[in-house]
């Protein structure tokens, strides 16, 4: 009898869920469990316990999911982004010839896929920024790959255009290059660091790709500096742990930047007059999924991070020279996501794949001490250059390959993704594919699809960088 009854209390159980799923299939993911204190009023009361008896015994909730998050893609309500990370300007690229100013000088589309015919979980992280680093047409590019867990993925989605801003803003004369490789260090550091403090042991390759306006002239500085920007020290380890607060998994302490700071500073520091409403933004936030949970699917989509930023902005400045203006691809890559470049039809890869089939890589390996067996670092990781990865860093550094490219009326479009697709697409393939394709978003979905049409057994991240001639 007492086994009928437990039998009887399952199967009322998974009718609820039934119901609650609008007839899922049995592939998603299970409901999760919350406890009343998830879903505390804007005054920090816990609701009415009365209420909380009639709730069903599993709830949605905000747990942490093991699947890596980006930050939702919103649209700006005007031309004018403020360099709001994964916010796209509201307007078509403008089609007149003025040659003064590069808006609309491109445009991004991106599309991403768990693909779970062969992954459980999704640990890839893509961020954009336009008007980066508060410059009108400047561009902030990047997919990274993660392993072993989500983590050093997500935190990168969330960090990374911060910590080389930071850099951008405190060396303005040093060759980009070389910002960029002390950038990945600085990560590379930064995420050993959180690795420890959070007993994790994650890694992920990436690709970062930041397009920039200069004076046309060959000293230095070239570039142009948004003098309402200022550093916060991030590389000479000042600030970390306000920056993570505040990009961190809670989107409601996520802030507008110029990818990004406000109030003339990187991350947007919260004054005490704000704190309190973010925290009301928080637990109504909760409340609302709460609800959301309840009314739909019963579980609540953690695939990106909702934009909930407070509307503190920087104008972007527009770069002007009497010597004129032109545009420069930088990329930096570790690991085997690519950048390919269209150049008059050519697939002009702007990347290296950093494999321990790589001979030169497995040299490197062999004379630090460590082996390659089967292509991989020590028999364990494939890829012999990582963002994180701590318990291998001796091995498998934080070192990018570097380039610098000169834009010109050839230079079509740019495509940002990780393995799962270059593992089933060649390079050429890839352009051939999408350059009919005037619409990026439409043309980073051709990819996608082509990818898991052609058995991709990976997670797929794919940004599409559309350039746009201002004589359009």
């Amino acid at each position: 009898m007492r086994s009928n009854r437990r039998s009887l209390r399952n199967l009322l159980s998974l009718n609820w869920l039934d119901r609650s799923s609008n007839g899922s299939s049995s592939s998603s993911s299970p409901p999760q469990t919350a406890t009343p204190a998830s879903f505390a009023s804007d005054d920090g009361a816990s609701p009415d316990i009365s209420t909380t008896k009639r709730l069903p015994s599993v709830l949605p909730t905000t747990v942490d999911s093991p699947n890596a998050r980006s930050k939702s893609v919103t649209h700006a309500d005007g031309d004018d982004t403020y360099g709001v990370l994964n916010r796209h300007p509201a307007i078509q690229p403008s089609t007149q010839s003025d040659q003064s100013t590069l808006r609309g000088a491109f445009r991004v589309g991106v599309s991403e896929d768990r693909n779970k015919r062969c992954r459980r979980t999704m640990e890839d992280a893509h961020s954009f920024v336009y008007d980066y680093a508060g410059v009108r047409g400047q561009g902030y590019f990047a997919v990274f790959d993660g392993h072993a867990g989500k983590h050093a993925a997500e935190w990168c989605g969330q960090n990374f255009h911060e910590y080389l801003l930071d850099a951008l803003l405190s060396s303005p004369n040093e060759p980009i290059p070389d910002i960029l490789n002390k950038t990945f260090h600085a990560v590379d550091a930064r995420l050993s660091h959180v690795a420890y403090k959070a007993k994790t042991h994650s890694g992920c390759t990436a690709v970062t790709a930041f397009l920039r306006v200069e004076k046309d002239i060959d000293t230095l500085p070239c570039g142009f500096t948004n003098p309402a920007l200022s550093a916060r020290g991030l590389l000479e380890g000042r600030g970390e742990d306000e920056l993570e607060a505040q990009t961190s998994q809670n989107p409601s302490s996520r802030r507008s930047s110029m990818g990004g700071g406000s109030a003339g500073f990187m991350g947007g520091a919260a004054t005490p007059s704000n704190e309190g409403s973010l925290r009301r933004k928080m637990s109504g936030r909760r409340i609302r999924d709460f609800v959301r949970g309840l009314t739909s699917s019963g579980r609540i989509d953690d695939s990106a991070i909702e934009d909930d930023s407070i509307d503190e902005h920087i104008d972007a400045i527009e770069p002007k020279s009497e010597h004129g203006t032109r545009k420069v691809l930088y990329t930096a890559n570790v690991g085997d996501a690519r950048a390919v470049l269209c150049r008059g039809g050519k697939a002009v890869r702007l990347t290296y794949d950093h494999k321990g089939s790589d001979s030169q890589e497995a040299k490197r390996i062999t004379d630090a001490g460590g082996f390659v067996m089967n292509n991989r670092v020590n028999g364990v990781l494939a890829v012999t250059r990582s963002l994180g990865d701590a318990s291998m860093k001796e091995f498998v550094v934080g070192s990018p390959y570097t380039t610098e490219t000169v834009l010109d009326e050839e230079d079509e479009f740019l495509i940002v993704a990780c393995d799962g697709l270059w593992d089933v697409c060649e390079d050429q393939d890839a352009v051939d594919l999408i350059r009919t394709v005037s619409d990026p978003q439409e043309a980073s979905k051709r990819l996608l699809e082509h990818a898991l049409g052609n058995y991709s057994t990976d997670n797929l991240s794919i940004m599409v960088v559309r350039f746009f001639d201002k004589s359009e």
